[in-house]
């Protein structure tokens, strides 16, 4: 199960963040989310846990807990909606100008 992370502590690293999902039980990736430019942690992350039940301890023990002085929130994660667009980028405004 796939477990979305919000409201980290910016200085929170991942061995630390494996270690405290770690108390649950297996941990099989942990990734917390860092800016392209700076490197700096974004404040979220994912965790991935093999055994369901483990996940969901996880989830129901530390939603809404503090966690160094911060509020985390603790969810599964929802699979991102496929678009089917190329992504990104500008949308422009279809609406048609008018010369005077």
């Amino acid at each position: 199960m796939k477990i979305f992370i919000t409201g980290l502590p910016l200085e929170v690293g991942e061995e630390e963040l494996t270690a405290v999902f770690g108390d649950f039980g297996q941990v099989k990736s942990l990734r917390i989310i860092k800016d392209r430019e700076t490197g700096q942690s974004r404040g979220f992350g994912f965790v991935e846990m093999p055994v369901e039940e483990e996940a969901k301890e996880a989830i129901k023990r530390m939603n809404g807990g503090d966690y160094n002085g911060n509020r985390i929130k603790v969810a599964e994660a929802q699979e991102k909606p496929n678009t089917g667009g190329a992504g990104g980028g500008f949308k422009r405004n279809n609406r048609t100008e008018k010369s005077y």
